[in-house]
């Protein structure tokens, strides 16, 4: 698939069939998601893949039975994949404090950081993730764990020093999946959002 391609037709999916992804075009896909920019070469974002019965102890966790009725979203359980996206904030201080980086100051802590690029290389990840599962032909949806990140680090063996970025699902899409009412806003034009030579 051509990239603009990709780009233009991707969206998050929401409901998807139950038929599975081989685990081959996961790993490419993630593969590809290893490739997105990290600061200095840090390489501080990992990726948790569930599949099988793993992805529905990832809902008992997050969405219990008991509050899974109402939910928006229903179709969003059948993800065959998902793939919880973590960074690694002391990779970062420690990769800051090397020769080549230790000017910058950012070594010292993670308050050093005035932007927590582990959260910005790792919402690089995700969108790298989103275009290859686009790309093969499946649909991918992201969500956050919000204040489940903790319960989703002790279920799988998450080490502590790890934060959550959130999660994408990743499969087929079903037939009566639909867009969410926010996609109605749609796009602002490109000149409201493209500032040449200044504001």
């Amino acid at each position: 698939m051509e990239f603009e391609h990709a780009v233009r037709r991707r969206r998050m999916v929401r409901s998807f069939t139950s038929e599975t992804v081989p685990p081959l075009t996961v790993d490419e896909i993630c593969d590809l998601a290893r490739r997105a920019p990290t600061a200095g070469n840090t390489a501080g974002v990992e990726f948790l893949v569930l599949e099988g019965s793993d992805t529905a102890a990832y809902w008992d966790v997050t969405l219990p039975l008991e509050q899974r009725d109402g939910f928006a979203w229903p179709g969003l359980l059948n993800a065959p994949v998902l793939v919880v996206v973590w960074s690694h904030p002391g990779g970062y201080l420690r990769r800051y404090r090397e020769p080549d980086k230790d000017h910058t100051g950012l070594g010292a802590g993670e308050e050093a950081w005035p932007v927590p690029y582990w959260f910005v290389d790792g919402g690089a990840a995700v969108m790298t993730l989103l275009l290859a599962a686009q790309d093969r032909g499946l649909g991918a949806a992201f969500f956050g764990m919000f204040d489940h990140e903790q319960d989703v680090r002790q279920r799988f063996g998450v080490p502590p020093d790890r934060r959550g970025v959130g999660t994408v699902a990743i499969g087929h899409p079903a037939d009566d999946d639909r867009p969410s009412r926010s996609a109605r806003r749609g796009r602002p034009p490109l000149d409201e959002v493209l500032h040449r030579s200044g504001w």
